[in-house]
C-alpha cells in the first residue's frame, strides 16, 4: 500500500516538475532520437532534491517525515559552510525508486535583515504541516507538495535574500518544488555510460551546463561523477504585482562506478548496490550553483 502511494507522489512531483522544466523534455526527446533509449522510461532516476528553510516547524525535522513514511531511510549528514545549509540523504525502500537529497537553509547564521525577511513570511506556519498531513492519501500529499507555505514574496524581499543567500531567495519563492531529478548516466547502453560523453552530447544539443568547480564534479575516491544544467529561467509573478525572471529547477546526471570489490561481476549482473552509494559535499556544493546568478547569468 504504501509502494503505490509513494509512486503517485514521486509521479505528481515529476509530471509537474517536468511541465516546468524544458530541458527534461528536450533531454530525453534527444536521448530518443539518438537512440540512447527507447522511450524516456527507459530512464533511472538516480535521485530527486527539495530545498527547506531551517526554521520552527519545517526544515528537515518536518519534511523527511513524509518520505520516512513511505519507507525511506536517513542516511549521511552534510555540512555547507559557506553556503550555510545542512543536508541528508535517504535510502529508498526498494531500488526502482530514487535517492532523496533534502537541505536546509541554517536561517539562525543569516544576517538579523535576512532572518527577519525569512521569518515574516515562515512565521505564517503554526505547526508542523507533515503532521497534519493523511500520508495514506497520496494525492493530498502530492497537493501539499506543491502548495505554498506562505504568501507569495515580494520583489524587494526576494532581491534582498538573493544579495545574501541565493538560495534563500530560491526557496522563498519556489517553496516544496523539486529543485532537480536526476539521470543515471551509468545506467545507459554500453558507449553511452560515461558522463564526459554524455555532457558533450548535451552541449551539441544546446544544453548549457554548470561549470561551477567544471563541468564534471568528481568525488575524492573517483567513484561519483555529476553534471547539471544551468537552471531554467521562469516568469515569476510577485505580490506586488511585478513579473521578474527568476531561477527554476535543472536536470542533474549522475555516474556511479562500480565499488573496487565487484570489478570483476559480469556486466550484465552489477545492480545498484555494486555501485558506488551516497552523496559527496565537494560535488554538492557546486551542484547547488546551478540556480545561482553566476551560472544563470552566463551567455
Amino acid at each position: 500500500m504504501k509502494t503505490e502511494a509513494l509512486k503517485i507522489v514521486m509521479d505528481g512531483l515529476m509530471r509537474r516538475y517536468t511541465e516546468r522544466v524544458p530541458d527534461v523534455k528536450k533531454i530525453t526527446s534527444a536521448m530518443v532520437e539518438a537512440g540512447f533509449i527507447n522511450s524516456p522510461e527507459d530512464i533511472e532516476n538516480d535521485h530527486v532534491a527539495f530545498r527547506t528553510m531551517g526554521v520552527e516547524h519545517l526544515g528537515i525535522q518536518s519534511f523527511e517525515k513524509i518520505f520516512s513514511y513511505y519507507g525511506y531511510e536517513k542516511r549521511d549528514y552534510f555540512h555547507f559552510e559557506g553556503k550555510k545549509l545542512n543536508a541528508y540523504w535517504y535510502a529508498p525502500p526498494q531500488p526502482h525508486f530514487p535517492r532523496i537529497f533534502v537541505s536546509e537553509l541554517r536561517v539562525d547564521d543569516l544576517s538579523e535583515k535576512a532572518q527577519k525577511i525569512i521569518r515574516s513570511y515562515t512565521d505564517e506556519v503554526k505547526s508542523d504541516p507533515a503532521d497534519a498531513l493523511d500520508l495514506d492519501d497520496a494525492l493530498s500529499v502530492d497537493v501539499f507538495l506543491h502548495h505554498p507555505l506562505w504568501r507569495t514574496p515580494t520583489w524587494d524581499d526576494y532581491e534582498a535574500l538573493q544579495q545574501e543567500s541565493e538560495y534563500a531567495a530560491w526557496v522563498i519563492y519556489n517553496r516544496y518544488y523539486l529543485n532537480h531529478y536526476t539521470i543515471s548516466v551509468h545506467n545507459l547502453p554500453a558507449g553511452h555510460g560515461d558522463i564526459y560523453r554524455f555532457n558533450a552530447f548535451l552541449e551539441s544539443i544546446g544544453i548549457k551546463l554548470n561549470d561551477s568547480g567544471g563541468k564534471v564534479k568528481v568525488s575524492p575516491d573517483g567513484g561519483l561523477l555529476q553534471s547539471s544544467t544551468v537552471a531554467e529561467m521562469i516568469e515569476a509573478e510577485f505580490s506586488d504585482g511585478s513579473t521578474h525572471e527568476i531561477s527554476g529547477s535543472y536536470v542533474e546526471f549522475a555516474e556511479r562506478k562500480v565499488l573496487p570489490q565487484f570489478h570483476d561481476l559480469p556486466t550484465g549482473e552489477i545492480k545498484r548496490e555494486h555501485r558506488r552509494d551516497g552523496f559527496e559535499t565537494g560535488n554538492a556544493d557546486k551542484i547547488f550553483e546551478s540556480t545561482f546568478s553566476t551560472q544563470t547569468g552566463k551567455n
